[in-house]
């Protein structure tokens, strides 16, 4: 480890020395007992929630859970969206000295089991009536869970309890022992676990990673000491409470940095939450952030009076010109940049329309985002700070600072880690953020940590000699053709979403003889698009057998050929009629494609476009590689 990360990593393990998940949320509470903590619509208002409120319901849950027997060492389930009983339960569940597991909402029965009986967990937050159903349909199956507690409804046997009524045990509880909460958090060590994350599974069964409260505190600290904006913020908490992404920014995170947290449990209202939250953080999936330019792009087009639609377009290209200029170093024309700097409010406006006029930290992280996508944003006066990071590395491993991002890029390693490339390209990393491992799985551990204790990413990376990374590619999913050549996915599928009709895309040739890909339309564009173009289509399946839809994205699939070299060219290309979310199963919930998936999935249309003859619909009239390239297969 270099001088200058050797001194930061000791400059953190003293300042977080000692403290838990449990200290930070009491110095916070302290701090400022009477701000708001949380804010959530019900009810048909939006309400709030006090740090000293937050606390006292946080101790009702703990002091409930000792008084059945959960303790130290023990695990507990919460499958909730994102509601303010989430936070408690999950503080409760710390508190008492136990890991807490926020459970995906869409999984099955059968995969709640595993996780219940994987994790041995004994008690059970549900939020309702559907959630409660699918612990019901397993009930015979799970039979460590001891407890169920549920937030909403009404307990029907003495396997279920309501809320309302754990609430109640635990007050009654701190009535009789006023300082029995104090004593059960102060138990709690640094190196005690304070979560399970189950991994989502985009291949195989979910790992779960584990989590001390040092991991916890430790990456905390150094997250926020890269970053450059004054605490505390205010934030939208809609991403699942399951992923590192958000477990770490806005729960973990808000604990230390005493923001405001607004809970949107449903993403379909985020527009709404935004607008009423104003967020001074807002933390973006690439899908999140092209969505947004999506709805831009397609109000401008929509706009009636020519003349302000043409003004507010031209303003955007100058403004991505100016931004493509400092990027690459040089200086925009004075013309330019005063015509940039009059259309200021221009640009206020639009984000005012994302409810981001007030944000002073936008966030893109889990998964690369496109050029296009960091360039427009960037324009309208939000740069985009890209983060990676991994739920193993308890969230984030580099990011870029406000002030010196390099577009395309994740930035540099986070104050005390050790980030490097391996000799293939891997990007390797260690730090008080490393998970302690997996859970009930030694051997898959040492596959990911080795004897030295690096952890193995699985992603390629590039690094500058300013030490700013760039991610290329996922180890495991390079294409290689028939031929013997190594194609990056990510790259082609970023190019391929360049164009605002192609909401997803998908690159595939993995010991095929060439390289198509599956397209699914941006759902709104495309239809903007059928408006404007006279496309008489109701129906996104319409749209994706239209010839004129059909035409377009060959010529968008044209356009991202003359980009790449010959053999990386997309040779042919079906049309998705279905857009493709985390509960048609072709996503996982932070949006991220399950490629095993969508192999399986669409295994007759991908078969169909190397078949004789082809299915699909070529790209150019050009012939493909012939099948005797095929037999070079190994």
């Amino acid at each position: 480890m270099k001088v200058k990360e050797t001194a930061d990593a000791a400059a953190i393990d003293q300042a977080v020395a000692g403290k838990t998940v449990c200290t930070m949320f009491a110095e916070t509470a302290a701090r400022q007992p009477d701000a708001d903590a949380l804010r959530w619509f019900a009810d048909g208002r939006w309400q709030g929630l006090s740090w000293r409120a937050y606390r006292e319901r946080v101790r009702n849950v703990t002091l409930g859970l000792r008084a059945r027997g959960f303790g130290r060492g023990q695990f507990g389930l919460i499958l909730a969206r994102n509601v303010p009983e989430h936070l408690i339960a999950d503080l409760g569940i710390v508190h008492a000295g136990g890991a807490a597991i926020s459970v995906y909402n869409t999984l099955a029965p059968e995969q709640i089991e595993f996780l219940a009986n994987h994790s041995e967990a004994s008690v059970a937050f549900v939020e309702d009536e559907g959630f409660l159903a699918r612990l019901l349909a397993i009930k015979d199956r799970i039979p460590l869970l001891k407890h169920v507690f549920l937030i909403r409804g009404e307990a029907r046997s003495e396997w279920i309890t309501s809320w309302d009524d754990l609430l109640a045990e635990g007050a009654a509880v701190a009535g009789r022992e006023p300082d029995a909460f104090d004593a059960c958090w102060r138990a709690v060590l640094p190196q005690d676990l304070a979560a399970l994350i189950y991994t989502s599974g985009t291949t195989g069964p979910p790992k779960g990673v584990m989590y001390s409260h040092r991991n916890v505190t430790w990456t905390t600290f150094s997250g926020w000491r890269h970053l450059e904006v004054e605490a505390p913020l205010r934030q939208v908490s809609y991403l699942p409470l399951a992923h590192i992404a958000e477990r770490y920014a806005s729960h973990w995170g808000s604990l230390y940095r005493g923001d405001l947290i607004y809970l949107c449990p449903d993403q379909a209202q985020l527009l709404a939450a935004l607008h009423e939250a104003r967020p001074t953080f807002f933390l973006g999936v690439p899908r999140v952030w092209e969505k947004f330019q999506a709805a831009i792009t397609a109000g401008l087009a929509a706009e009636a009076d020519p003349a302000r639609r043409e003004a507010v377009m031209g303003a955007v290209a100058a403004a991505r010109r100016m931004v493509a200029l400092k990027a690459a170093g040089q200086e925009a024309p004075a013309e330019l940049a005063a015509g940039v700097e009059r259309a200021q409010p221009v640009f206020a406006a639009l984000r005012g329309k994302l409810g981001l006029d007030q944000c002073r930290l936008a966030i893109t992280s889990t998964a690369p985002i496109a050029l296009d996508v960091h360039e427009f944003f960037a324009a309208i006066g939000l740069p985009l700070v890209e983060v990676w990071g991994m739920s193993e590395l308890t969230g984030p491993g580099t990011a870029n600072r406000p002030s010196a991002v390099k577009m395309g890029t994740v930035g540099t390693a986070l104050p005390g880690t050790d980030v490097r490339l391996a000799a293939d390209g891997e990007l390797i990393a260690r730090g008080g953020n490393m998970m302690v491992g997996y859970y009930k799985a030694a051997e898959q551990t040492a596959e990911t940590i080795d004897s030295e204790g690096w952890l193995h990413s699985g992603d390629i990376a590039t690094v500058d000699a300013d030490g700013y990374f760039r991610i290329v590619d996922r180890k495991r999913e390079m294409i290689i053709t028939a031929g013997g050549k190594n194609i990056s996915p990510a790259n082609l599928e970023s190019l391929m979403k360049h164009n605002p009709l192609i909401g997803q895309a998908v690159a595939l040739g993995d010991r095929r003889r060439f390289v198509s890909a599956l397209i699914v339309l941006a759902p709104d564009i495309a239809t903007a698009w059928a408006r404007a173009h006279g496309v008489a289509a109701a129906s996104l399946p319409e749209l994706a057998r239209h010839p004129d839809m059909i035409a377009a994205v060959r010529q968008a699939l044209v356009e991202v050929n003359s980009h790449i070299s010959s053999v990386e060219q997309i040779k042919r290309f079906a049309i998705v009629d279905a857009e493709w979310t985390p509960e048609s199963e072709e996503l996982t919930p932070t949006l991220k494609i399950k490629r095993r998936v969508v192999d399986h999935k669409y295994a007759r249309e991908i078969d169909a476009m190397y078949s004789d003859p082809p299915g699909g619909f070529a790209v150019t009239e050009e012939a493909i590689p012939q099948m005797a390239e095929a037999r070079a297969l190994p």
